[in-house]
């Protein structure tokens, strides 16, 4: 059994491994914000049904496995609706399509680790800010792409705002390598947040705060970037390999791991890194018998 947390009215979180909302419609019927790990399905599903609450829908705010991985499980056996914007339905369309997710993933890697996020969606939520009404409730949409391509926050009925990855929490600003897929981006998205005066914000890894306390938030999660950015830019002292910079950005935070899948998404995680430099200015790229190298220009 997971833990239930009431933020607010008729929103609620699950305490599984992130924060799972759902937004209650009346006692019983409840409209999912995500859906949590595969791993997790039983254990949610067990404390809906030991709490007298019954899925009528599934409101995504992205296509992540820690996100979506019982979408099609509840999705199949409850006939309800899933709801994610074209972005992100396209990316669980396929195997073929999840590597736009997992990249550097083999496909049979990517089919037996992430295989269940396939699904097809019933709805697609306009990439648009604005109200949209799903499974009987208005809920306002605010696109806060970068951490994924058609990333959304939503704000339930009881003006509590839910932004999924869009944000970091403050149990997370020691992360060493945070993922976005476009950095420039997401911290665009962070900006798109700051004018809402939300009752509350649900951070899904883990965080429920006040407006009081996001503010600031946003501010941290900018300078964490700039500061990641910045300590990977010191360590490119010539031109450099993306083995090397691999090595010496693992070797700095200690980065060390037996086991390859995990070593494949850090290095996953410096290219974006890197990407987001190059964009910047700040890096260039050089090619010598045939093989990239990043430079400080």
């Amino acid at each position: 059994m997971m833990g239930l947390t009431q933020v607010k009215g008729n929103t609620w979180v699950v305490e599984a491994m992130g924060l799972i909302p759902f937004y209650k419609l009346d006692e019983r019927h409840v409209i999912l914000l995500d859906t949590g790990l595969k791993s997790e399905g039983e254990a949610l599903e067990q404390t809906l049904l030991k709490n007298d609450l019954e899925p009528v829908g599934i409101l995504c705010s992205h296509a992540h496995v820690d996100h979506c991985g019982n979408n099609r499980y509840f999705q199949e056996k409850y006939h309800i609706p899933v709801a994610l914007t074209a972005g992100e339905a396209g990316m669980c369309r396929s195997v073929t399509t999840l590597k736009c997710y997992f990249l550097n993933l083999s496909p049979q890697t990517v089919e037996r680790e992430a295989g269940v996020m396939i699904h097809t969606p019933d709805v697609l939520i306009p990439e648009t800010e604005g109200s949209f009404h799903f499974a009987g409730a208005d809920f306002r949409i605010i696109p806060t792409p970068g951490h994924s391509p058609g990333h959304i926050s939503t704000v339930t009925p009881d003006n509590v705002c839910y932004t999924g990855d869009a944000m970091l929490s403050r149990e997370f600003m020691g992360s060493k390598l945070p993922y976005n897929l476009n950095h420039a981006e997401a911290n665009q998205s962070r900006e798109r947040l700051r004018p809402l005066k939300c009752d509350k914000y649900i951070i899904a890894h883990r965080d429920i705060c006040s407006r009081e306390e996001f503010l600031p938030l946003i501010d941290d999660n900018l300078a964490l970037i700039q500061q990641r950015a910045g300590e990977i830019l010191e360590m490119i002292t010539r031109p450099m390999a993306m083995c090397e910079i691999t090595h010496a950005v693992c070797a700095h935070y200690q980065l060390y791991t037996k086991k390859p899948t995990r070593a494949l998404r850090f290095e996953r995680n410096i290219r974006l890194f890197l990407e987001f430099l190059q964009d910047e200015g700040l890096l260039d790229v050089m090619s010598s018998r045939g093989i990239s190298r990043f430079y400080r220009p």
